[in-house]
């Protein structure tokens, strides 16, 4: 197999592998062909307002400040005296959409949902505006279409600013909630002269949906606990004060209106979210109005937490809720049949009604889930053959004298007998049955939902396991001496490819008598192909296994527990970054462990050195650090000077064309470096005095990463020349992406590669392995050229642990990436302000990849200077991280606290990003340090 037929192969296979897990995790919990369920009694409000307030954490709601006063005075007295309280309690991922989605639809969309845009459906899905009569709405043009658009008929409608307005840079942002605020109030003014509109909102089940962005977009570009957040949550309760008072004096104070206030999701004191910390799942709850209960006085109440105590509410009952608990919730308030798809249970205690009410209302909302369970179930019946079919068991928690199906005979149980206690006037029976029906159908469901989880991992750990073996017997086949040339025997060859589609037809019959998805025919036969390749190396196996036994024993066994302690030392870093450190320490002292220190004393101290700086980053802090300006300038004058001091070499070119085109780039490269410093501390001042994002630094800013990704192209093709240019041409990127220390970083990493590719110099020559290059007129150009590569060495091994250990550094080294909040918005302020994730997402990336570049440059500078092909070092790095994805395809966990469960994923799809990434940097880093662009030379006219 050629490199680029093996490269595309492996891209091909590792895509199929970091694709599943979106499949086996987070595939679509949505079933259709339901029938709405609705509470036959009529409810206690005729309208709803629904103020969702993006971006507020519960505790900067409840908190009192220094003097002891709230930042929301008015909705303060409502809980203290008209309304109940609690906290909602949000999922991974805290982000705006699926927060809404939980909120007015009652179900958690999945992640990959998020992934195809903010405005549009990428499921159709019902929800409580669309059950609703009418719903008006105001707000972000990212929330409000979703929902108008999944609405049957033409009955919710939206009023939304522009999506320029959304200006993390603003002078001040609360003006998005003034402008909500203020179109309500000419929307009803407006509708006293519209006799259309006038008998519309006097219709019974009414929304109107206030959705106020202006405390979100504070917390961004200032932090939840700056001046602007704070003041912006006071504008936000006087507005609701104003907009509640409004509709009570519209409709004649006839007590018919029920108002809810809460959040999407919160935010991380630095300014980000997405992740499961607390302070972005924990959002506040107020409701009051018609049909909601007073507040509740208590003598205590236990909660793990010390928030009451903090909030000064301990005599007041809290009610927490999950986030999709809202839904049926709005839904029972105004009589509209549950949203079809809602998983929320019904929290009775924030009803203020009779006891048949709630006891009819949470009927309704078991019945609702019911349906969904049974749809489902009918589903994978349906696909799955009868005999290998295993329906959902009630658990013996329940019933520990049981643990029967819930068939459809049990259910039709549950409903007679709740309908029983219902006409006995026996409520308090009737709503705990129900709720244990709802928690058995909850249970179904995600039980059907994850039904084929252990057939699809099992089938993607014997692929993970077959390719990675294969790639050992390839490297040890074609770039070792460990086993002879063997001849295969063609009979046996034809029994083999035959037997193994054999199996591959099973497989495929097996799949499609049971009407499976076409994705599952990829993860099934993937193994297929795999095995097939190994075990046609069956005597490549036997020659190595001979080999093997007659080396000492004790000596293989000590390599592969080195081996082992590796790889485990990199898995255990993705969780704690200080291991990165304790890494970094052991290399500073590798060559005093291997005696290079008395072939290269100077270089040796360097690289101790270096390694030593580059240990204090994993250190540093990562969340929650406060923008240090002065340290990004520091960086970028620092790579000034490291520039000047590089000229020397240039100014001795024998070439003068050359010379004079090669100072031309640097001079450019320089230039930039200088723009970028000046365009970082500009654009900052100018923000931090809310004077918003200079256009000419924006415009600088979209030139210097275009033109950085041209400029090495046009440096000389010398080792150190073009490594320089690589470096000076990202630096000025990374600088304008760069809020404090993590500036430094790239500088020093480079160093640290700069001395790496010495060190293995002095390593092969220490091994007596090649003469030593004169790595100062080293030419990229020519070292693909080598047509005699040596064989691998053990000592490659560990040339290839260090490469992986250094990607990992660069991923991890300023920050855990592998979690959604550990970014910080201000990191792209000097590209753009206005928000757009996509755009924003993008170069939060490039950010990440920055490091990698560098590293991946470094290690194509070391492969060929060592005289091994790209392809044979490569491949022990394929095996490596492959290992490592193994490890943590089988730490994905879906339970535990939602922080768990997104770090575990997260992880699993950053060392398969990783992994494919370092598939398309092979290539890059080939592309960057071999190719070179001509300048057009211009032709000389002479006079005659």
């Amino acid at each position: 197999m050629g490199i680029p037929v093996f490269i595309l192969a492996g891209l091909l296979v590792h895509c199929v592998f970091l694709a599943s897990i979106f499949d086996i995790y987070f595939s679509s919990p949505l079933v259709h062909g339901m029938t709405p369920q609705q509470t036959p009694l009529p409810p206690p409000a005729k309208r709803l307002v629904l103020f969702v307030a993006d971006g507020l954490r519960a505790d900067s709601l409840y908190e009192l400040n220094s003097s002891n006063t709230s930042q929301a005075p008015y909705l303060r007295s409502i809980l203290e005296n008209n309304g109940s309280w609690g906290i909602s309690h949000t999922r991974v991922p805290t982000e705006s959409r699926p927060g809404h989605v939980a909120l007015i639809a009652g179900f958690y969309e999945d992640v990959s949902a998020v992934a195809k845009g903010w405005k549009e459906n990428p499921v159709e899905f019902d929800s409580v505006f669309n059950q609703s009569k009418y719903t008006w709405s105001w707000g972000s043009p990212d929330i409000l279409p979703m929902f108008a658009k999944g609405a049957t008929g033409d009955h919710v409608y939206t009023f939304c600013y522009t999506a320029e307005s959304e200006d993390f840079g603003a002078h001040d942002a609360a003006k998005l909630d003034l402008w909500v605020f203020d179109h309500v109030k000419s929307f009803f003014n407006s509708s006293r002269s519209n006799q259309t509109l006038f008998s519309a909102l006097n219709e019974e089940k009414v929304v109107l949906f206030l959705h106020l962005l202006g405390i979100d977009t504070n917390g961004h570009a200032h932090r939840p606990n700056s001046r602007e957040y704070k003041e912006n949550i006071k504008k936000v309760d006087k507005g609701i004060k104003e907009i509640a008072s409004m509709i009570d004096n519209f409709y004649g104070n006839d007590g018919k209106t029920a108002f809810i206030l809460t959040s999407d999701h919160g935010m991380t004191d630095w300014g980000s979210h997405g992740a499961g910390h607390p302070s972005e799942t924990l959002t506040p709850l107020i409701v009051w109005g018609a049909g909601v209960n007073y507040p509740q006085k208590v003598k205590s109440q236990f909660f793990e937490d010390n928030f009451l105590k903090e909030w000064k509410l301990e005599d007041l009952k809290r009610l927490d809720v999950n986030q999709a608990d809202i839904a049926p919730l709005m839904a029972s308030l105004i009589g509209v049949p549950f949203p079809l798809n809602s998983v929320g249970t019904l929290p009775l205690e924030y009803l203020n009604n009779s006891a048949h009410f709630k006891a009819e209302s949470i009927f309704t909302n078991a019945v609702q889930i019911l349906e969904q369970f049974k749809v489902k179930m009918s589903q994978k019946k349906e696909t799955t053959l009868s005999f290998l079919f295993t329906p959902f068991k009630e658990p013996r928690c329940c019933h520990p004298r049981r643990n029967r199906p819930l068939s459809d005979s049990e259910q039709i149980n549950f409903l007679k007998k709740t309908r029983l206690y219902i006409q006995q006037q026996r409520y308090d029976e009737a709503v705990s049955l129900c709720k244990t029906l709802i928690n058995l159908a909850l249970e179904g469901l995600s039980y059907y939902h994850t039904y084929d989880r252990l057939f699809l991992g099992l089938s993607i750990a014997m692929g993970f396991v077959g390719w990675t073996t294969y790639v050992i017997l390839v490297i040890i086949k074609t770039h070792t001496n460990l086993t002879k040339t063997v001849q295969t025997n063609n009979k046996e060859s034809t029994v083999l490819f035959y037997g193994f589609a054999f199996v591959g037809m099973i497989i495929v019959f097996f799949l499609l008598i049971q009407t499976c998805p076409w994705t599952y025919y990829v993860y099934c036969l993937l193994p297929v192909p795999l095995w097939y390749a190994v075990v046609r190396e069956l005597p490549v196996i036997q020659d190595l296994a001979t080999n093997l036994l007659s080396l000492h024993i004790g000596q293989s066994i000590g390599f592969l527990l080195v081996c082992t302690l590796g790889i485990e030392i990199l898995v255990f870093s993705f969780f704690y970054r200080s291991t990165l450190t304790v890494g970094l320490l052991v290399f500073a002292g590798w060559p005093v462990i291997t005696q290079l220190w008395v072939q290269a004393k100077t270089t040796a101290l360097i690289w101790t050195l270096l390694c030593v700086l580059l240990a204090i980053f994993p250190l540093m802090p990562v969340l929650g650090r406060e923008p240090n300006i002065p340290l990004v300038i520091a960086a970028g004058l620092l790579t000034l000077l490291i520039s000047c001091f590089s000229l020397a070499p240039l100014c001795k070119s024998e070439n003068k064309y050359r010379n004079n085109e090669d100072m031309k780039v640097h001079f450019y490269q320089v230039l930039s470096i200088a723009l970028s410093t000046y365009v970082v501390s500009s654009t900052h001042d100018s923000l931090k005095n809310k004077q918003g994002l200079p256009v000419l630094n924006q415009i600088i800013s979209w030139m210097t990463l275009v033109s950085s990704s041209v400029l090495p192209l046009l440096s000389p093709t010398f080792l150190f020349q073009r490594l320089l240019s690589i470096l000076l041409s990202v630096m000025s990127t990374y600088l304008l992406l760069s809020t404090g220390y993590e500036a430094l970083f790239p500088l020093v990493l480079s160093g640290l590669m700069f001395v790496w590719i010495y060190m293995e110099q002095e390593a092969l020559q220490h091994y007596g392995l090649s003469l030593k290059p004169k790595l100062a007129v080293f030419n990229f150009a020519y070292a693909t050229d080598i047509t005699q590569f040596r064989q691998l060495h053990l000592d490659d091994v560990r040339r290839s642990f260090f490469f992986v250990f250094f990607i990992v550094t660069a991923f991890f080294g300023t920050g855990n990436i592998a979690s959604v909040n550990s970014f910080d918005p201000a990191s792209v302020y000097c590209f753009l302000t206005v928000f757009s994730p996509f755009t924003m997402g993008g170069l939060l990336v490039l950010k990440v990849v920055i490091p990698f570049v560098l590293v991946s440059c470094a290690f194509e500078a070391v492969q060929v200077t060592t005289q091994l092909s790209s392809k044979s070092l490569f491949l022990i790095v394929l095996v490596i991280s492959d290992i490592m994805a193994l490890h943590f395809f089988f730490l994905v966990k879906d339970y535990g606290s939602w922080l768990d469960i997104g770090t575990s994923i997260s992880h699993y799809v950053l060392v398969m990003s990783l992994t494919i990434f370092m598939m398309l940097m092979n290539g890059l880093a080939q592309l960057l340090t071999t190719k070179r662009l001509e300048f057009p030379r211009r032709t000389k006219h002479h006079s005659t």
